[in-house]
């Protein structure tokens, strides 16, 4: 339904969770920023949404008149079965053209934000969204007033409401968080204002932001973007230059960081109101409620990883000893402790990501070509272009990859990370009705990071040269640290946050940076020095102001596929077989059951801490076997 759509859309940004054209002749990465100067195989290309504005507003205004026609059947449905599978039908239909009159945009929007133009259309949709909730608010109270009875016989008996059984069945489970038609309008009218402080962050982060200059070591002067700034704590071996990088970077959040602080605040204030709106006892009950999650889920992932943060500390102690450093910031944690600072060329690793998926079978892999086909991703970074990765997917089109790739190892692992969201959403949109096609984010980072494990093994096993295996070990870790340790704690920030919200507490500058600088502390250690800096980096975590409570899926979709991959590798062939089945039937599945069923069906069960506590075990493995590598060294 077209609110559930406006939903989806919000919580895709963070997933939104490249060209395979092999010749003989491999274009080196552009060194113009400037888009116009990057060879059209390495965009997007738009023509596969549509040709033109005129056949986008074409379909807007065909949605305006369905529209009209869904509002006709109010006060319909209780007549039976076949009235409520017309209604359905038909709010598919708007749904499903709705996203591609929201991505032509949106898409457009994001390789140039500063397209005042575009960015006006964009905002025609968003509030066009908002009509359409002030003309469905009657939707679902009409739904739940049906008898939950009758309604099961309805689905039981009815092969046109079959697509719509599961939405319709999660939807009477969720009847005492559904206010009545006219609360449910009251609430409705205050939809165009939800997104507006995610609105401004990304201008105050994109489109007005300005990055300053600075001076390295070599005599040159760079300006710090958030590419470059990645850059130079990647491959720069002089501590000065990233501290140079670092304090230049984060100087630009500081200085605005009341600005972002109020951003914030009025984010936490929002989701407290809505949930005590819908009748829940927090903000977190709010945000697990739709998926059918367990609050003890989320409890005991927190509890188990600040329990075993030990290999966190031991790994960044060691890397101080083997980078000869008399002191360690995290500002340190990226550069490897070898000398390699080796390119990889973006048409050279493509080959190579789609073979390392061999496991997953030469299906899978024929897929992966042909989301690396001619205008599926856009793959440079390019001035007023969004900062990030993601995957973004358009039913009855294909998905669109956005990528910053600079030729680092990491940028490789974040195509191959991204690949895997494309993959599952064109295996979900395959075999799913557009009704159950879209998986939730509690599910989604399961086929991204167990595409980096693949990656991951495919290039240790080929990799003969011992500085790059100790990277790819760094890899590994540094894989575990980031999806895994760093979004628990960010994911523990977030909640103490929107708790001081219930508790009626204020949310200021200095607030959130002692929140976020005690919680360091926790997870880290005597094992850094700490920058005061450091704590205003909430001040630029996206997924804090697109997609509150988002962030611990990492972590739960991380413990899930090391579960899984391990399934798929060991054994004997017949299990092996068996697990790889199992877990395209989760690509395959998209949203037709609960996240949890679904995970569990594939081979992960969250509701056990030994889940969680074996991906500590494996972080354990992989920092006794770096420091037996640093030893050998």
């Amino acid at each position: 339904m077209l609110r559930q759509l406006r939903s989806s859309v919000r919580v895709l940004l963070p997933l939104m969770i490249l060209v395979f054209t092999v010749g003989s002749v491999l274009a080196k990465m552009p060194e113009s920023r400037n888009r116009e100067d990057i060879p059209a195989k390495y965009k997007w290309n738009f023509n596969d949404i549509y040709p033109n504005w005129e056949a986008w507003q074409s379909d807007k205004e065909q949605i305006q008149q369905m529209m009209d026609q869904f509002v006709g059947l109010r006060g319909t449905l209780s007549d039976g079965p076949d009235n409520l599978a017309k209604a359905m039908k038909l709010s598919d239909q708007m749904d499903q053209l709705s996203y591609k009159v929201y991505r032509y945009p949106q898409l457009q929007r994001d390789v140039d934000t500063r397209n005042n133009e575009v960015g006006a259309k964009l905002q025609e949709v968003s509030l066009m969204f908002a009509q359409f909730g002030q003309a469905t608010a009657w939707l679902n109270p009409e739904i739940l007033s049906i008898p939950w009875e009758t309604m099961k016989s309805w689905l039981d008996n009815s092969l046109e409401l079959e697509p719509y059984r599961h939405s319709i069945e999660n939807l009477y489970r969720q009847q005492e968080h559904v206010l009545d038609e006219k609360g449910e309008q009251l609430l409705s009218y205050f939809s165009s204002f939800n997104g507006t402080p995610r609105d401004i962050f990304s201008e105050l982060s994109t489109s007005d932001v300005e990055f300053e200059e600075a001076a390295f070591s070599d005599g040159e002067t760079k300006l710090v973007t958030p590419a470059t700034y990645s850059l130079i704590l990647e491959t720069n071996r002089n501590q000065d230059d990233r501290r140079t990088a670092f304090e230049t970077m984060y100087q630009v959040y500081a200085d605005k960081k009341n600005t972002y602080a109020a951003i914030y605040n009025s984010i936490c204030q929002r989701d407290w109101a809505q949930a005590q709106a819908r009748n829940y006892n927090s903000t977190l009950e709010a945000a697990l409620f739709d998926d059918n999650v367990p609050v003890e889920v989320y409890e005991n992932l927190v509890t188990t990883v600040k329990n075993g943060t030990a290999p966190l500390q031991k790994y960044f102690k060691l890397r101080k000893e083997a980078l000869g450093l008399e002191e360690y910031h995290l500002y340190d944690g990226a550069v490897p402790v070898v000398e390699f600072d080796k390119k990889y060329d973006y048409d050279e690793m493509l080959p190579k990501v789609v073979s390392a998926v061999a496991p997953l079978g030469k299906a899978y892999q024929d897929k992966m070509k042909l989301a690396t086909s001619s205008g599926w991703i856009d793959v440079y970074e390019n001035e007023g272009k969004r900062t990030g990765a993601y995957s973004a997917g358009v039913y009855g089109v294909h998905p669109f990859m956005l990528m910053n790739y600079n030729e680092t190892l990491n940028s490789v692992f974040t195509l191959a990370h991204e690949l895997g969201h494309t993959l599952h959403t064109e295996l979900s949109h395959e075999n799913q009705p557009f009704a159950t096609a879209q998986y939730t984010i509690f599910t989604a980072e399961v086929a991204s990071t167990l595409n980096e494990a693949l990656f991951l093994d495919y290039m240790l096993k080929q990799s003969k040269d011992p500085k790059e295996r100790i990277k790819l070990l760094e890899q590994a870790i540094d894989n575990i640290a980031g999806t895994f340790y760093t979004q628990v704690m960010f994911a523990d920030f977030e909640h103490q946050a929107h708790m001081l919200a219930e508790q009626g507490k204020p949310i200021t500058a200095d607030v959130l940076s002692e929140l976020y600088g005690s919680l360091m502390k926790t997870y880290y250690g005597d094992s850094i020095v700490y920058d005061s800096l450091y704590n205003y980096l909430w001040a630029r975590i996206p997924h804090f102001y697109n997609s509150p409570y988002y962030v611990y899926q990492y972590a739960t979709c991380f413990a899930s596929s090391a579960e899984i991959v391990k399934k798929i590798q060991n054994g004997t062939e017949q299990e092996r077989k068996a697990a790889t089945e199992k877990y395209l039937g989760l690509l395959k599945s998209g949203g037709s059951d609960y996240p949890m069923t679904l995970l569990q069906n594939a081979g992960a069960d969250l509701t056990k801490p030994e889940t969680f506590q074996a991906v500590i075990n494996q972080m354990t493995d992989l920092v006794n076997r770096y420091e037996q590598e640093l030893q050998k060294l």
